[in-house]
């Protein structure tokens, strides 16, 4: 974490503010972006904050010009755009340039994918922890990646230090396949591997999805799919263990956990 910044470091980020990079005439006079995009025309404003957002996101924190690089963007704009997301709380300065703020954590809090799901799915996610001892995650398929809802650990044990950092990951984790497997086609995931329509139709087959340290080492996960009221699958319940365990052992609490929670929302 960093460290306190005090009168000096409160001084220095004082001179960093008026010491922005120069703006051209060209620019001052356009803007660089239209408030709002043409048909055809340029990016709008709200492209360029967002681009940014997505750009400190995966950094973790970075300075401008990096943010700036990666976005396509002037650097003077990027500064301008990074600024006024200071100001409402989206980014926070660091030691290293920018990085993700409070308030975008806490919007991102009250995000509910489908109603009631983390409701329906809290209690029987606890349970399934403590009966197994490992890490228990809600996820949902989201722009062809797989977001974390949510992670329950036990209460004892080092569970959680098998579940890697961040809650976006690719398609392909177990919590990922069982949704894609189930999914109408016409996803953007991009080129399938030819081995994974035969896989496809396993996961349907058995109800299950299995990921052996194939996204993450040490991290194996088993994954079955969560139904709403009309039959379709909405989200997955994922179990991580370590490869000590048995991941076909796991399979019917798994399901009938995720059962438990299907039935939840079917009654919402």
């Amino acid at each position: 974490m960093d460290e306190p910044w005090g009168a000096a470091g409160t001084a220095a980020l004082s001179v960093r503010r008026l010491d922005r990079p120069a703006e051209s005439e060209s620019e001052r006079v356009a803007g660089v972006y239209a408030p709002t995009a043409p048909d055809g025309g340029g990016r709008s404003v709200l492209e360029g904050a967002f681009g940014l957002l997505d750009a400190v996101e995966r950094a973790g924190q970075a300075g401008l010009t990096r943010l700036a690089s990666e976005c396509g963007l002037p650097k003077t704009t990027a500064y301008r755009l990074l600024e006024q997301l200071v100001d409402l709380g989206a980014v926070e300065r660091s030691r290293a340039g920018y990085r993700m703020g409070s308030r975008l954590f806490r919007l991102g809090q009250a995000w509910q994918p489908y109603p009631g799901l983390r409701s329906a799915a809290r209690g029987p996610a606890h349970r399934l922890a403590r009966v197994t001892g490992a890490v228990v995650g809600v996820n949902v398929l989201r722009e062809g990646r797989t977001l974390v809802l949510d992670w329950t650990a036990c209460k004892t044990g080092d569970a959680l230090d098998l579940v890697p950092n961040g809650v976006v990951w690719p398609w392909f984790t177990a919590a990922g396949k069982v949704l894609v497997a189930g999914a109408h086609p016409g996803i953007p995931l991009g080129p399938l591997p030819a081995s994974w329509r035969r896989e496809s139709e396993a996961i349907r087959d058995r109800g299950v999805a299995f990921d052996r340290e194939e996204v993450a080492a040490g991290a194996c996960c088993v994954a079955v799919p969560l139904y709403g009221s009309s039959g379709v699958s909405l989200a997955s319940l994922s179990v991580v263990t370590d490869p000590a365990h048995s991941l076909d052992r796991l399979v019917d609490v798994v399901q009938q956990t995720g059962r438990t929670i299907s039935a939840r929302l079917g009654a919402r």
